[in-house]
């Protein structure tokens, strides 16, 4: 998202301490309002009592990169909503996973998955299109390799055990990259990713495509719970889909 000159110059001019953040001078509230979008889209939410916006973490370091970069990128612009660990449990029961077991996570965030999928004694490789948060996967050292780019451009190589994911759900998405990763697969591999419950009931033809590649495919579908993203950051209805390699 990029933010307007005009917004820069209020944020270049706000005052912070600590986790908050005060405006200064008088704002038009035509200004004011869209100041107010960028701040919310950086985390910060306005509190009445302080009379400031206040961040989780230090509201400078909040605002800095949007200052110097002219831009913010939301969790949203990307579709990107971390993998909540009820759900990431889901996932490692359903993939059946032995330790030394080669898993690619592609769409991999700040590694929601990966770092479980690490911990329980897999070699895991990781796909993430935003550089910041591959660079958090990288540095925590858990991964054999971590590829930031987009997954569905990288051509396919079946050499992964098993394919655990939770990929972007705009547009429906999460059923190119499904596919696109099913192909990553060995012989005997296994598919698990999180997917927007439309997969199962939309009418239009990706996505009765989509079905009838999981039924012939010997794969199944696993409802999750209504709110199973709320505290990422949304209410899409999610299920879980589980597909065998292709051969």
């Amino acid at each position: 998202m990029k933010v307007s000159t005009d917004v820069l110059a209020v944020l270049d001019q706000a005052t912070t301490e600590g986790s908050a953040l005060r405006l200064t001078g008088q704002l038009d509230r035509k200004l004011y309002v869209s100041t107010n979008k960028v701040l919310q889209a950086a985390g910060g939410t306005w509190n009445r009592k302080a009379q400031a916006h206040l961040f989780a973490g230090d509201a400078a370091d909040a605002i800095e990169q949007i200052i110097l970069t002219g831009q913010i990128t939301t969790a949203q612009d990307l579709g990107y909503f971390p993998t909540p660990p009820p759900v990431v449990e889901q996932l490692l029961a359903l993939a059946d996973l032995q330790p030394g077991a080669e898993v690619l996570e592609p769409s991999a965030g700040t590694g929601a998955i990966a770092g479980p999928l690490a911990a329980r004694g897999c070699v895991v490789d990781a796909v993430e299109l935003d550089t910041a948060r591959a660079d958090v996967i990288w540095n925590a050292g858990y991964c054999r390799n971590v590829v930031p780019g987009d997954f569905l451009a990288m051509p396919p190589a079946a050499e992964y055990d098993r394919v655990v994911m939770n990929p972007p759900f705009a547009r429906q998405a999460d059923i190119d990259h499904v596919r696109h990763a099913r192909r990553f697969l060995r012989p005997g591999g296994l598919l698990v990713s999180v997917m927007a419950s439309g997969a199962t009931f939309r009418e239009n033809r990706k996505a009765a495509e989509f079905r009838s590649l999981v039924e012939t495919g010997d794969g199944w579908f696993v409802p999750l719970p209504d709110g199973a993203f709320v505290e990422s950051g949304t209410g899409v209805r999610t299920v879980i889909v589980v597909i065998p390699s292709a051969v």
